[in-house]
């Protein structure tokens, strides 16, 4: 990590997998991650398969919801929602909405799965087209959660300002990210690169390992809530910066990286970032 200081600019929850989520002064991680992130999701019942809105030709409304925990549960809003968690007719609700069954669980069912649109292809037909599908399972980095790979996703403020340079409409917003941490780094690169294999050290308690680059999909270029569509946050990352995250999946655009936790503890807007 470079020797210039770097701070947690910004935290940030998503309470049910694939929606909008919330920004937090304060959260306490675990080896789970932030408490309460990715605690529940939408089950389609016709496939059995968790939604995500990596799948955006079945699944890009749910960018259009946004879930926040409260002392009950969690409280999910948008245009033509207002449902909680606790609430018997959620599921119902949300199947009228989104136009198919869903369930709304908090537990994985066993050998979790959900569907991937291949990035590139997204990019080169769109999203309402009929694309190639990976179908991953939930890799049960934290039990009982719903995250793809690992339970803390961090994004610095220098890769988006790179990112930033290299986007046609210089306009790029990093709730399509979706990060958990973003870390407020000077510079003007993909810094968090040099992270991967290497401990963090986040305010006075918690410890976490960069532990690989993490992989864009479809997500980004999406509608989020008041964000329009974008294809060049995923585009400028095809073009500009592709890693190879693990051997088996090839060079991938990327930007950010996951994390384990090694050592919890609790974090908040200001505190140091530092290699332990």
């Amino acid at each position: 990590m470079s020797r210039a200081r770097a701070t947690v600019a910004a935290l940030h929850r998503y309470p049910v997998k694939s929606l909008l989520g919330e920004q937090l002064d304060s959260a306490d991680v675990t080896g789970n991650g932030l408490v309460g992130d990715r605690a529940l999701a939408l089950l389609d019942t016709a496939t059995g398969r968790v939604a995500s809105a990596k799948h955006p030709r079945l699944w890009q409304r749910l960018l259009t919801l946004t879930a926040t925990t409260d002392p009950r549960g969690v409280q999910i809003t948008g245009p033509g929602a207002d449902v909680h968690s606790t609430d018997p007719a959620a599921a119902t609700s949300l199947s009228a909405l989104l136009g198919r069954a869903v369930e709304l669980v908090d537990t994985p069912p066993e050998h979790a799965r959900l569907d991937r649109a291949d990035p590139d292809a997204v990019l080169a037909d769109g999203i309402t087209a009929t694309l190639p599908l990976l179908t991953s399972t939930i890799a049960g980095a934290a039990p009982g959660t719903f995250f793809d790979f690992a339970p803390v996703h961090l994004l610095t403020t220098a890769t988006l300002r790179r990112i930033t340079a290299l986007h046609p409409a210089r306009t790029v917003d990093p709730r399509r990210y979706r990060p958990n941490i973003v870390v407020d780094l000077p510079g003007d690169g993909f810094t968090e690169d040099d992270w991967v294999g290497r401990d963090l050290r986040i305010g006075e308690d918690l410890v976490l390992r960069v532990i690989v680059a993490t992989p864009r999909c479809a997500v980004p270029t999406l509608a989020h809530g008041d964000l329009p569509r974008d294809p060049e946050a995923l585009r400028v990352l095809a073009q500009h910066h592709r890693v190879v995250p693990l051997p088996a999946l090839g060079p991938q655009p990327c930007a950010g990286v996951y994390a384990q936790v090694l050592h919890p503890g609790r974090i908040r807007p200001g505190d140091a970032v530092r290699v332990a």
